[in-house]
């Protein structure tokens, strides 16, 4: 695929980006024509070693000497503009030719799973998983995506034009790019956030998900009429639901975001209902699809009481316009209406479940509210007393408890916030169904006291009349030791009685969260990635043992550091001893609109997901010799405790926390205004503290800095320490044989491949930082060669090598970018009344240059 891509996105992209000199705004030629120069400034001025400061100034004085210092800050931010259109126009040229760079039928698609089912009795195996599998993507609201909605909107069409090679059409839109903002003037809304996420609901998933279904269908030789398996792909919210450290987030706001929700897929259904008016309009029929239009109208706009009150009441109208359709017009266009029907049935009115999520330690501040109330009626109850008394005396007096939970009764505004949260969830069942909204994900969860507080508020607001709990509760494992714990806490909650009666009433399903991002921050790459396999592998055998089938919700993020990278590898390669009865895992920001923000990357992605749940089930007589056995488990447990060890050392460096408030544009994350929710947990007057930081600013400063510390951190020691003991050769037998490992390995191969610490070699020469740095540096350079050798590989990714190419051409794009943000960066350092410049200017050059280095590398927060 490497010719394809030079030839389908490379050379368009140079051909294309010429468009730009073209464009009629004052001073776009000279920043166009002087940009070039300034990269190869850099890139030769990094090789000779100099420091960024030196580049730009060489720069400066070579090719504008005669430039004032506010004009030079006035190129310097028009290279960013100019970049960040560069950046844009690369995505587009880079999505218009997914299909020719992708082999869009080939590995892990359905057409390829179809082909690969060996006669009638794995095509039964496939429909008999299909019974309780699915794959369900959950769109969050984590502030990752430095693309406004109107950027989002241009990029769409570029890609549209640019297929078919529009010149004009391409040139009008980078008219049109050079006038459009880039970044928002004020903070989002969380009910902004949502809308925005609504627009690839609506674009992107309402299309994709029923096109890979009827796909499988065909393939299978079977009819979308009696498709029953309409679970197959379920789409999850964040936005509106998840007030985890969000305090803009509110029961009014979650149920707003329900209502756009379910307004922005009737909204679709109604267009569609037009589309089929059109065809259908054959005597019998016709009358029941205008019916079906007009009622769907009332459901949107009124009067309700006209419309529908369920998905199930149009669809059975539309059933028997169906029998009239096959009895006396020989069933001419069915299948537009069917896959209709198919829609309603995946869709119904909810579109996507929303997820409420809070900390686990506000829970216990509402209940200690509650509690402390109580004791003023009930003198006999004493909170003190409650404090001192064992988990398991705790939980049964919570369950105990039936009593009247009402807002008023609270002053503390986080009582009646959880209370409301929990209410809204009822409200939205009620009016978008159950699968509206039904879990309740719990961070930072430490106990099965945590989950049990839930379980107990929700007992006292939202059961039905017989008793019964509409409510799946989510633990969520991150850090070390959490996800050592899991197994016991789960084991706490399965031998409660209550809690078995309601997962009984759950038809015994279990979800529990892992989330990488925190475990990575906590205790690094490697040591958290296998905390997770090691982790899922204890849960699956607790549950088991109990008869409890348990679903894993995956926690990711973009990049490696946070989950990302090839998740579809990472699904193919578990084992018998983790439950793979669903795939669910969070996308959010770049990598929504990156590797699902057209239809034919969606389905790329989905598709291969799909696949990569039902590998072991289907294929696992092939792949046996893959599975990790006691020793391969003892090699990587080994290895993730060298990491961790090495990691542990770095992070508990006295310049670390130093490092990254002083160095790194951490502290520049909150004044982006690219999401709702602040930079850290904790009180924002309190100093930095390591445990209050969030994963996408820790892990997205590493990746400003060019030094993706948490992708990589401690993996080169490890091998090394193992090698010392003779264990180099195991290594290298464990990565041809299994693709869990090699699926860690080159995902932190990409960490590594977008690394550059010429950039910031400077910062060995200010005080107190050359240790500090030289320790990164070092694990860098030792973790590139062991990987490199352990693999086989003469460069980072040549396994990918479409992957390769497209960072190397990213990475060069925003070489300048780098220069500029790491020259700020630099002349912040000085003592203020020695800089050119007010410190607010060099401010607004390290923020305005972190749009476009995170937007070129898709996925680095």
């Amino acid at each position: 695929m490497n010719n394809s891509f030079q030839d389908a996105v490379v050379t368009k992209y140079n051909i294309f980006n010429s468009l730009f000199l073209s464009l009629p705004y004052r001073g776009i030629f000279q920043t166009g024509s002087l940009l070039p120069l300034l990269t190869q400034q850099s890139e030769i001025g990094f090789q000779e070693g100099k420091t960024p400061r030196q580049i730009i100034e060489t720069f400066f004085e070579e090719l504008l000497e005669t430039a004032t210092e506010k004009e030079r800050a006035d190129l310097l931010f028009a290279f960013i503009q100019y970049i960040e259109r560069q950046v844009v126009l690369f995505d587009s040229v880079e999505d218009a030719a997914f299909d020719q760079t992708h082999d869009l039928t080939g590995k892990g698609s359905v057409s390829y799973l179809i082909e690969r089912l060996d006669g009638e009795a794995q095509k039964k195996k496939l429909l008999a998983k299909l019974e309780d599998f699915s794959v369900r993507i959950v769109l969050t609201a984590h502030p990752t995506q430095f693309y406004s909605g109107k950027v989002l909107g241009i990029i769409n069409d570029l890609e549209d034009a640019i297929k078919v090679n529009d010149f004009t059409e391409v040139n009008q839109l980078l008219l049109q790019l050079g006038k459009t903002a880039f970044i928002n003037h004020e903070k989002p809304t969380p009910y902004d956030e949502a809308v925005s996420l609504c627009w690839f609901l609506e674009n992107v998933y309402y299309d994709a998900i029923p096109a890979i279904l009827v796909k499988l269908i065909t393939g299978l030789g079977m009819s979308v009429h009696d498709w029953p398996y309409t679970n197959v792909f379920r789409l999850g919210f964040w936005p509106g639901g998840d007030r985890d450290g969000n305090h803009f987030v509110n029961p009014e706001i979650t149920l707003q975001v329900a209502a756009r929700l379910r307004e922005t897929l009737l909204r679709g259904y109604y267009r569609d209902l037009r589309t089929l008016k059109r065809r259908l309009t054959f005597k019998g029929v016709d009358e029941a699809i205008a019916l079906a239009e007009r009622k769907m109208n009332s459901t949107i706009f009124g009067p309700f009481e006209d419309g529908y009150n369920n998905a199930q009441e149009l669809i059975e109208e539309l059933l028997k316009a169906r029998e009239v359709l096959i009895a006396k017009h020989q069933g001419l266009f069915v299948e537009l209406l069917d896959n209709f029907i198919l829609k309603l049935n995946i869709f119904g009115f909810f579109f996507a479940s929303l997820d409420v999520r809070q900390d686990s330690r506000k829970h216990a501040k509402a209940w200690e509210d509650i509690l402390r109330r109580l004791e003023r009626k009930i003198p006999l109850l004493k909170y003190d007393d409650y404090e001192s008394w064992d988990e398991a005396k705790k939980i049964d007096l919570l369950l105990s408890l039936d009593i009247p939970l009402r807002d008023e009764d609270y002053e503390d505004p986080l009582t009646k916030d959880i209370l409301g949260s929990v209410r809204a969830i009822k409200t939205i069942q009620e009016k978008n169904g159950e699968r509206g909204a039904h879990r309740y994900v719990i961070s930072n969860n430490t106990s099965a006291l945590n989950v049990m507080q839930v379980v107990a508020i929700a007992k006292n607001l939202i059961t039905d009349e017989e008793g019964k709990l509409p409510l799946d509760v989510v633990p969520l494992f991150e850090t070390v030791d959490d996800l050592a714990n899991a197994p016991g806490i789960m084991r706490m909650l399965y031998e409660n009685d209550y809690y078995r009666a309601h997962l009984l009433q759950r038809e015994n399903h279990q979800t529990i969260m892992v989330g990488f991002s925190d475990g990575t921050k906590d205790g690094g790459y490697l040591r958290a990635n296998w905390s997770i396999y090691t982790a899922k592998e204890e849960l699956t055998k607790v549950s088991r043992e109990f008869g409890i089938k348990v679903t894993f919700f995956d926690g990711r993020g973009g990049p490696p550091a946070r989950g990302g990278g090839n998740n579809h590898n990472f699904y193919s390669s578990l084992g018998k001893d983790i439950e793979d009865k669903e795939i669910q895992l969070t996308v959010q920001g770049q990598t929504i609109s990156s590797n699902y923000g057209t239809v034919t990357t969606a389905m790329y992605n989905l598709e291969r997901l799909f696949s990569a749940g039902l590998e072991n089930h289907l294929f696992k007589g092939h792949r046996k010799e893959e599975e990790l056995n006691e020793d391969d488990k003892a090699l990587i447990e080994e290895m993730a405790g060298a990491a961790y060890d090495s990691y542990l050392d770095l992070k508990g460096h006295p310049m670390f926390v130093k490092y990254l408030d002083k160095k790194t544009p951490l502290r520049f994350y909150g004044q982006t205004n690219i999401g709702s929710r602040p930079t850290k947990r904790g009180n924002a007057d309190e100093g930095l503290k390591f445990e209050d930081l969030r994963a996408i600013p820790f892990v997205g400063s590493w990746a400003q800095m060019k030094q993706n510390v948490p992708g990589f951190y401690g993996f080169g020691s490890a091998i090394q320490q193992l090698s010392k003991e003779g264990k180099k050769e195991s290594i290298k037998k464990l990565y041809k044989k299994s693709l869990f490992f090699r699926t860690l390995i080159e995902n932190s191969m990409q960490s590594l491949s977008k690394a550059f610490f010429p950039a910031t070699k400077y910062l060995r020469d200010e005080e107190g930082y050359r240790e500090f740095w030289d320790k990164m540096y070092d694990e860098f350079q030792l973790t590139l060669a062991e990987l490199l050798d352990v693999s086989g590989q003469k460069e980072l990714l040549d396994s990918n090598n479409v992957t390769k190419a497209s960072i190397k051409v990213r990475e060069r794009i925003v070489l300048p970018l780098i220069t500029i943000q790491q020259y700020a960066l630099q002349m912040l350092s000085e003592d203020p009344k020695n800089l050119p410049l007010d410190i607010e200017t060099y401010n607004q050059l390290v923020m305005r240059a972190m749009f476009g280095i995170i937007n070129a590398a898709r996925n680095s927060a």
